[in-house]
């Protein structure tokens, strides 16, 4: 892969903006390139009147693994997660819909892209994990939409067992809205925008603003506070010893 090619890539397909996340090399991990350019990209998409909607997606079968642990051994983390707090609340903030699409294994801080999505599409063998505790970390400023769409029993489950689950209980935990089977997927996606296309985007405007009022006051509230909190976790002595062994492995 050119090593100067975007790690975002963006298209529009009438009136959608596609926003696709193309870094194969680590499985799309949250890296300070990869953040930078999605928050740019979603800069840009937020200001174009024309839009009725989002589209975010990979190239590849991982949508995002997470945050790219061998980053984390040689960069300030209390800056990268601010970084993944504010490109969560753009996302949020946007004035249309984002519908993500899933079609391979999610997990840890790509949870968090995912709950800052208005509508999920998923594959039926799509799964999940909050693999954080596991390294001494806490599912920490992604936990600020998380909370938001995840039931509170599902979200105590997922954040204090970092274990796998699958795509139907992650739609009935609330993160996701449709299940489908992999040959069903590209017609879902594209009956879900076609209603996007079909409102007027006067009305999707006001419709998720209302939606969002209160996630995006808690990322007001809470975002720099998970992001010290994150920071202090990755740079433990514990999470760095766990960190490098996962790397190993």
């Amino acid at each position: 892969m050119d090593a100067d090619a975007p790690l975002v890539r963006r298209e529009t397909e009438d009136r959608v903006a596609v926003l696709t996340l193309d870094s194969p090399g680590n499985r799309n991990a949250l890296s300070r390139r990869l953040l930078a350019e999605l928050t740019e990209q979603v800069g840009a998409v937020a200001a174009d009147e024309s839009l009725h909607g989002v589209l975010l997606r990979s190239s590849q079968r991982v949508f995002c693994a997470g945050a790219d642990l061998k980053e984390a051994a040689t960069v300030d983390m209390t800056e990268s997660a601010r970084a993944i707090v504010e490109v969560q609340r753009r996302l949020v903030a946007l004035p249309v819909p984002v519908v993500a699409r899933l079609d391979g294994p999610v997990r840890a801080g790509g949870l968090g892209l995912v709950a800052s999505s208005d509508l999920v599409l998923c594959r039926e063998d799509v799964t999940f994990a909050l693999t954080e505790v596991r390294l001494g970390l806490a599912a920490a400023t992604i936990s600020i939409p998380l909370r938001a769409r995840l039931a509170p029993r599902a979200a105590a489950d997922w954040f204090l067992t970092g274990r796998q689950v699958d795509a139907a209980q992650a739609r009935e935990a609330g993160l996701v809205t449709h299940v489908e089977p992999a040959e069903g997927m590209d017609a879902a996606v594209a009956a879900v925008l076609a209603d996007l296309r079909a409102g007027a985007r006067q009305g999707l405007v006001a419709a998720k603003q209302m939606l969002t009022e209160d996630l995006l006051a808690a990322f007001a509230r809470d975002g720099e506070a998970m992001a010290r909190l994150s920071g202090e976790l990755f740079h433990s002595p514990l999470a760095q010893e766990r960190m490098a062994a996962a790397l190993r492995r």
